[in-house]
C-alpha cells in the first residue's frame, strides 16, 4: 500500500517516537514539500524540526503539479497531500483534521488518521497500543476520548484472541 501524508500524522508520530512504523506499514510514503515546511515551523518541537532537516530515505517528497479546486479551503499541507494522492492515483491519505478528511473522502480517497495508523501498527506488533496512546494523550493531539477507548478495547480483544 502506498500513502500520502499530511503534516499532523507525521508530527504526532514523531512526537511519540513511532514515525518508523510508516515504512513498515506502507510500501511507499509520500509527502509534499509543503508538509515538510509546515513541520519546520519555528513553533514546532525540536525533535520534529531535526527530523525534517534530514528526512529518512523512505519518505518521498514530491510536489503536486496542480492543487485541486476542492481543496481551496484547506491548509496548504492538506491541500497538497490530497492533490498529490489524486494525481498519482494513490488511494490512501494520512490526515487527521476533519475538513481535510471530509474533502479527501469526497475526492474518493481513503483516510487514515493517526489513531488508525497506530492501531494497524499494534495489530502487526510494531507498537504497544496502550503505551503509544498514553504518549499521544500527553501531546496536543485532539481526538474524541470514546475513539481512543474503542481502539483500546479492540486492541485488548485482539490480544485476548491471539493469546
Amino acid at each position: 500500500m502506498i500513502v500520502v501524508s499530511d503534516t499532523t500524522p507525521l508530527n504526532y508520530l514523531l512526537l511519540i517516537g513511532a514515525v518508523d512504523v510508516l515504512p513498515r506499514l506502507f510500501a511507499e510514503v509520500y509527502a509534499p514539500p509543503t508538509v515538510l515546511r509546515e513541520l519546520s515551523h519555528t513553533r514546532t518541537p525540536a525533535i520534529v524540526q531535526t527530523w525534517v532537516m534530514s528526512p529518512p530515505s523512505w519518505l518521498r517528497v514530491v510536489e503536486p503539479v496542480v492543487r485541486l479546486p476542492s481543496t481551496l479551503g484547506l491548509d496548504a499541507g492538506e491541500a497538497d497531500a490530497i492533490s498529490l494522492a489524486k494525481e498519482r492515483g494513490i488511494a490512501d491519505v494520512l490526515i487527521d483534521e476533519y475538513q481535510g478528511r471530509k474533502i479527501a473522502v469526497a475526492e474518493g480517497l481513503y483516510v487514515l488518521p493517526t489513531l488508525a495508523i497506530l492501531e494497524r501498527a499494534a495489530e502487526r506488533e510494531l507498537v504497544d497500543l496502550p503505551t503509544v496512546l498514553a504518549e499521544l494523550r500527553g501531546t496536543t493531539y485532539r481526538v474524541r476520548p470514546e475513539l481512543i477507548e474503542a481502539a483500546l478495547k479492540r486492541d485488548a480483544e485482539r490480544k485476548r484472541l491471539t493469546s
